[in-house]
This record gives C-alpha cells, sequence and structure tokens, in this order.
C-alpha cells in the first residue's frame, strides 16, 4: 500500500511546497478532485493549487507539484490538469519528485521509489529505485539547465526559469 496524504503531516507538506508558490487544498474523502489527470484519487493540478483527498498517493502530490514546477512559464499561466510537457521534461519531473521525497518526514526517496513502482510507473530498467541510479542522467541534466537543481543536484527552490530571492527563514 502506498504512502497517503493521510499518512504524512499536511503542514510539512504545505511549507514544501510553498517554496515553490504551490498551495494544497484537501478535499472532503468522497469529494470529486479537480484538475485529477488520472482521476480520484490522484492529485489534480490546477494553475498553482493541488488538490488533494485522504487517499491521494503522496508521491502523486509530488508527482503533480513537480509538473508545475518543471513547466514553462507560459504554461504555468493556463495550467489545468493536463500538464503536457515533452519526455525529458517528464523524465526531470519523475527526478525532482524522488529528490523533494527527501524533504518530507517519514517519506524519503526510497519510499517513494518503492510508492512510484507500485503505482506502476514504467521505466526501461524496471524500477524507479533502478532508473534513477543508473540511467537518468538525461533528467538530472535537464533540471541543472532549467536551474530547477544546481551542480551538486540538490534543489534550488526555483521554478523552471526562474529565480527567486529566498531568505533562510522563508526556506525553513
Amino acid at each position: 500500500m502506498v504512502m497517503t496524504w493521510a499518512d504524512t503531516d499536511p503542514a510539512a507538506s504545505r511549507r514544501l511546497l510553498a517554496r515553490y508558490g504551490l498551495e494544497i487544498h484537501q478535499h472532503g474523502p468522497a469529494d470529486k478532485l479537480p484538475g485529477s489527470f488520472w482521476g480520484d484519487p490522484e492529485a489534480g493540478l490546477i494553475a498553482n493549487r493541488i488538490h488533494v483527498r485522504v487517499d491521494t498517493p503522496l508521491h502523486s502530490l509530488l508527482h503533480e507539484s513537480c509538473h508545475y514546477i518543471c513547466m514553462d512559464a507560459a504554461r504555468r499561466a493556463t495550467l489545468h490538469t493536463d500538464a503536457a510537457g515533452d519526455y525529458l521534461e517528464e523524465n526531470g519531473v519523475c527526478y525532482l519528485q524522488i529528490l523533494l521525497a527527501d524533504h518530507l518526514p517519514g517519506f524519503g526517496r526510497e519510499r517513494a521509489m518503492a510508492d512510484m513502482d507500485a503505482w506502476g510507473y514504467s521505466f526501461r530498467l524496471g524500477s524507479a529505485r533502478a532508473w534513477f541510479q543508473r540511467d537518468a542522467e538525461d533528467a538530472l541534466h535537464w533540471l541543472q539547465q532549467h536551474g530547477v537543481v544546481d551542480a551538486a543536484g540538490e534543489p534550488t527552490w526555483n521554478l523552471r526559469g526562474e529565480t527567486r530571492s529566498m531568505t533562510p527563514d522563508v526556506l525553513s
């Protein structure tokens, strides 16, 4: 069973995604999630709002958030449900969601990759972990080219194509 929104500290997720200007909107357990590309209970994405329910997988919350982070400003301006993007951007999204998982207490990259596999993500090497460790150089390079991660492969807390000045107190 994958970790869900109910299994985590909502405040930690909100703080993490607020670094990128994203807002999380929680809906009732039986509510249809607005902006969900895959359908309930998968996270929905409309503009800078991520829509979740208690049964929304945590990896889905991160994946949709990373679409927002990785898309260009023009697509962000009209974003509703379908993040679109190309193959390299999708790989960047998957890579970034694994990195950001380490910033959610009790989740982390190992659990995120296991949950991605359980959900059905498909990678050439057969698992998210194998892809991340041995086949994701293009994704890392793409994220670095667009300023989403730094030379060391750590999040910059910037959206693609934007550089925002973040003081340490905003980041904590």
